[in-house]
């Protein structure tokens, strides 16, 4: 079925159905030393560091490709991405039995992209400009027929994404607030719509590094505002906004709060050290908000979407 409007609750239901074949319902832990470290009532962290390929990004991908006609699913999928989405489409298209072509740039980590072919990806590279990119994938998708799959202004993908707020909001009940990061605005989408359907009380607030602070400022104006040369170890927040996530972040999301790199860093570590944890830098940032007091949640139900756990082990922030 394609969806060519904002999802409905039943959208997303249906792609939680697809989803739930091949993917992780993830666990929602808790923390008290975080707890008493925020001044939160109590922290919930809904953990997609443990979903296939290591993050959220899997939902989305899987949803997308289940969705596709037969017809245009047998030409394959294809995307640019030098990161999760790369991951997340490689293994949703290995399990539906079609190619997958993920262009990737020259510079792209040694393990992200191993990770890719081994999920049974085609690579190709390029240079490392977003035009490289864009120019490489036309090319791709003109030879092959593939559907691009985009990583996130996508109904799809957004559908996909909202079903781990979904399972979030079916276990934790009461809920005051959700927070989840936000760089294309693929989960901070789903996030708001999940909330918005399920949810009588929970406020849905965003974070995001003070280096790449586009969304804040498109939300600000009104407009979106272009990400340009994002300056963070938050590697998964430095796109831009979507045109459709930026409506819907619009319409539902209540604001959104920035992190500086330290904050990143200390939220970061404090999960490692205090929950046994491994989480990305860009998991961290909702944390970050809390600990530094960027939003005000002292006494509240806080329910917090940890994003991913993909890290470069030689490459850890605090080394």
């Amino acid at each position: 079925m394609i969806i060519d409007t904002v999802p409905d609750l039943a959208a997303i239901r249906n792609a939680a159905g697809r989803i739930s074949c091949w993917g992780h319902r993830t666990p929602v832990l808790t923390c008290e030393s975080l707890d008493r470290m925020t001044r939160a009532q109590q922290l919930f962290f809904k953990c997609e560091n443990f979903q296939k390929t290591g993050a959220f990004k899997f939902r989305g991908a899987t949803n997308a490709v289940f969705s596709l006609p037969e017809e245009s699913a047998m030409r394959g999928v294809a995307t640019h991405s030098s990161g999760n989405h790369a991951q997340a489409l490689a293994l949703a298209a290995r399990n539906r039995g079609i190619d997958a072509y993920v262009v990737m740039p020259s510079n792209s980590a040694a393990p992200k992209k191993a990770a890719v072919a081994e999920y049974g990806a085609r690579i190709i590279e390029c240079e490392p400009t977003l035009e490289a990119r864009e120019l490489t994938l036309e090319k791709v998708v003109n030879r092959t027929g593939a559907t691009f799959i985009h990583p996130y202004d996508d109904y799809h993908i957004i559908a996909g994404q909202a079903t781990a707020a979904m399972e979030f909001l079916e276990e934790v009940r009461d809920l005051d607030v959700l927070i989840a990061p936000v760089g294309g605005g693929g989960l901070l989408s789903g996030t708001a719509l999940a909330a918005h359907y399920l949810s009588g009380q929970a406020r849905v607030i965003a974070s995001e590094p003070r280096g790449a602070d586009d969304a804040y400022q498109s939300l600000e104006q009104g407009r979106i505002i272009p990400s340009i040369n994002p300056c963070t170890i938050a590697d998964g927040l430095l796109t831009s906004l979507g045109k459709l996530n930026f409506r819907i972040i619009q319409e539902f999301v209540e604001r959104i709060v920035r992190v500086t790199e330290e904050g990143i860093v200390q939220a970061m570590r404090a999960v490692w050290e205090r929950m046994k944890m491994i989480i990305e830098p860009s998991a961290a940032v909702p944390l970050a908000a809390l600990l530094e007091q960027a939003v005000d949640l002292e006494g509240m139900r806080v329910g917090i979407i940890v994003s991913g756990g993909n890290v470069d082990l030689e490459q850890l922030p605090w080394m």
